[in-house]
């Protein structure tokens, strides 16, 4: 049930790294169109403006999880994942009191995601993120016998990436070459492309998202990005992966496989939206 009689949601801005969200707790608002939610609010002109929405939800009891996520993005189409995010809603639900564990288990499209709470003084610093192990190939996601590509390494993060490695990112227009990338026929589900340039101090890192454009910053992207680097020998397996709106760490674990990622969560303000007519 809504907390009010009227259309009124209350949200919670944040932003991972410049990769911004408006976070809604379903257990006290239903949004009955989310897609449409995604469209009117993300507008940075006429609405709160954001890389998209994001729900959080709680499981029913034959989930094994905490709370539950669904992710729109700034077009509306529904998202499968998104480090940021989770990153994002461990704070929220921390800092809000709808839990005081500093494990928690995040129940997303691509499965559960285990993230872990660094505190001090009940205010939740970092978030570390287990993302599960890489795909380097994914018959639904990736075709590449359809067309020719530019050299680049595919990663499934349970969403998909084309990381293309460059000379100097500087040199490229990502608005143009992204949203043709993002189309393109050997991606049956679209893709979201990452442009990055190895240098000294990490790997530097634009991202077109899939389903919202040039972002600040992509989770999922900037572990797509250091496995990429990884495996074709450009880096190992820990990188800083620089981006517009600031650094991630990453660590893909010999171990286990699993790539772990590191990094803040802020929030950026709250307020009340009224539901699209």
């Amino acid at each position: 049930m809504n907390e009010k009689k009227n259309n009124t949601i209350h949200f919670v801005k944040m932003h991972g790294v410049g990769n911004d969200y408006i976070f809604v707790d379903t257990s006290r608002y239903q949004i009955p169109d989310p897609s449409a939610a995604a469209i009117e609010w993300s507008d940075r002109h006429k609405g709160i403006g954001s890389d998209g929405l994001v729900l959080i939800g709680r499981p029913d009891a034959s989930q094994d999880a905490d709370f539950t996520m669904r992710i729109f993005n700034a077009d509306g189409s529904e998202g499968l994942m998104c480090g940021n995010a989770t990153r994002c809603i461990g704070k929220y639900a921390y800092e809000h009191g709808l839990t005081d564990k500093t494990r928690i288990r995040l129940l997303t499209a691509s499965g559960v995601k285990e993230l872990n709470l660094t505190v001090e003084q009940g205010i939740v610093t970092h978030v570390k993120v287990d993302m599960s192990a890489p795909a380097l190939s994914c018959e639904d996601q990736f075709c590449p016998d359809q067309a020719t590509l530019p050299d680049g390494v595919f990663v499934s993060m349970g969403n998909p990436h084309y990381v293309v490695f460059v000379d100097n990112i500087d040199d490229i227009d990502i608005a143009v070459t992204g949203s043709k990338l993002e189309r393109h026929q050997c991606f049956p589900q679209r893709c979201n492309i990452e442009f990055a340039q190895v240098r000294s101090d990490g790997i530097r890192m634009r991202v077109w998202e899939r389903g919202s454009g040039i972002t600040m910053a992509c989770g999922t992207g900037a572990c797509a990005t250091a496995v990429a680097a990884a495996v074709s020998g450009r880096c190992g397996r820990q990188s800083c992966v620089i981006m517009d709106g600031g650094t991630l760490q990453v660590i893909w674990s010999q171990e286990d496989n699993h790539v772990y990622l590191d990094g803040p969560a802020c929030i950026v303000f709250e307020g009340e939206v009224d539901l699209p007519q």
